[in-house]
């Protein structure tokens, strides 16, 4: 259900990396659509004056976006700056008074996780929570009990129906565009179980390494940074039973039941591989046992699945960058063609990104007087416009109080607990080559999870 709008934006942590990477230009491109109507107060440590603020931003919208002068007036008119500490009881005083008739006011959390409690205790102190929504990002903690321990503390301060779970990947055109495929057409929700699925395969792939960041992927790691809640969440909405409406709520709620009947994994579901060219990276460990690749096999424990085998791949310093899903399907229940169709099934492939397309494997005659068939894809290639970048759509759902695209306490709960028991680096760790296809043991896997063979076989085993 969307909730009324919200009458002001408060961004912490406002000269941070994310607010210069992502924040900024999602709010720039608010303003040149004229979807930005409420004031923008920043709050940080930084001693800055507001037009510091205002380079800053400008900086962003240069690098991360479109620049659009007319555009950045109207977002530069509407900022202000608070800077204080976080613990700091007139920060908050200063942002009551900023904020003043204010009451519906969307509190953006771009900090550590480990600030939120503090932040969230000293809005509720002012009175600056009532009525408010508080948007976080992720990492959702480290495992289980972390994240639970970061939701109480939230929830300290702000009811469930006021916490928004912010992850980007949802934001995204091609993944919306899979929840619509899914129940906008007739034709799949027949096919669309364990008669006539064979498997199913979600691959993210990418060609580049840590990029700088291997202090912070020592933290995390190929299954904390994407498996757990980007990857997860495509599964599930690939996955889920039809919700019982289109509110964020139905949605989500098939989402948690999708996620709740997945088998949490078991060491031996996964494979565990590091690029040899990691531990060279600035910030990382020469002896670091934490994985930049992860193949898992997963098994969805309900009717609709039960017996489908669920393989996810994922890793950096890969031979290629995409993301895709691909559904295997049977053979045809008959004897007609059984030498002929053997290796070569139907599948339904979509690619979400570099490009974005979505195409059906058939099996067709050549021409001829021999029943002899061939593989055709029938495809459709969507060439992308000027659509909304996925911080755009989510920071202005949060400000018209839909959900939709917000992960629940639930969800990010039986996220953690399918993985919290592979999540230990003590697990065995496979080294790859840069430019390859991941460890070999993941080839291994995959064939025993998908029962490939032949030419298709070799052509899914390879990243």
């Amino acid at each position: 259900m969307t909730e009324s709008a919200s009458d002001a934006l408060v961004l912490f942590g406002a000269t941070g990396d994310l607010a210069y990477q992502q924040i900024f230009p999602a709010l720039h491109a608010m303003a040149r659509r004229h979807h930005l109507h409420v004031p923008v107060i920043c709050v940080a440590r930084h001693d800055w004056t507001l037009d510091q603020l205002r380079d800053r931003a400008r900086q962003s919208i240069a690098e991360h976006g479109k620049p659009d002068a007319a555009a950045f007036d109207r977002l530069s008119a509407r900022l202000q700056y608070i800077a204080g500490d976080y613990l700091d009881d007139s920060t908050f005083a200063r942002l009551r008074t900023a904020l003043g008739s204010a009451g519906q006011a969307v509190f953006y959390l771009a900090i550590p996780p480990s600030l939120f409690d503090d932040v969230a205790l000293g809005l509720a102190k002012s009175g600056c929570a009532t009525g408010g929504r508080v948007v976080v990002e992720k990492p959702f903690g480290r495992d289980l009990a972390s994240a639970q321990e970061l939701d109480q503390a939230i929830h300290r301060s702000f009811p469930e129906s006021s916490v928004y779970r912010i992850d980007h990947f949802l934001g995204k055109e091609p993944v919306q565009n899979l929840l619509y495929f899914r129940f906008a057409n007739v034709f799949l929700e027949p096919i669309w179980n364990a008669q006539h699925v064979a498997d199913v395969c979600i691959t993210m792939a990418e060609s580049f390494g840590v990029r700088g960041r291997g202090k912070f992927y020592e933290e995390v790691g190929a299954i904390r940074d994407v498996f757990q809640n980007h990857l997860l969440q495509i599964l599930a909405v690939l996955a889920m039973e039809p919700p019982a409406s289109d509110t964020g709520e139905a949605i989500d709620a098939a989402k948690v039941a999708l996620l709740q009947a997945i088998r949490p994994l078991r060491p031996e579901d996964v494979v565990r591989g590091q690029a040899r060219e990691y531990r060279h990276e600035p910030g990382v460990a020469t002896d670091s046992r934490v994985e930049t690749y992860a193949a898992a096999r997963l098994a969805i424990e309900n009717d609709r699945w039960r017996g489908v085998p669920v393989m996810i791949r994922t890793g950096k310093y890969l031979a290629d960058t995409f993301t895709e899903v691909r559904v295997r399907f049977k053979v045809p229940p008959t004897t007609l063609f059984d030498a002929e169709i053997e290796g070569h099934p139907n599948a339904i492939r979509f690619r979400l990104s570099p490009d974005v397309a979505i195409s059906l494997t058939a099996r067709i005659k050549k021409a001829g007087d021999e029943m002899i068939g061939e593989d055709a894809s029938l495809v459709e290639h969507r060439i992308a416009g000027d659509e909304m970048k996925p911080y755009e759509r989510l920071l202005g759902d949060a400000l018209q109080g839909d959900r939709t695209l917000f992960g629940s306490e639930a969800a990010v709960e039986a996220q953690w607990r399918i993985v919290d028991d592979v999540l230990s680096n003590d697990l065995p760790l496979h080294f790859y080559e840069v430019g390859t296809a991941g460890p070999a043991e993941a080839d291994t896997l995959v064939e025993k999870s998908l029962h490939l063979g032949g030419p298709w076989g070799a052509m899914e085993r390879r990243v």
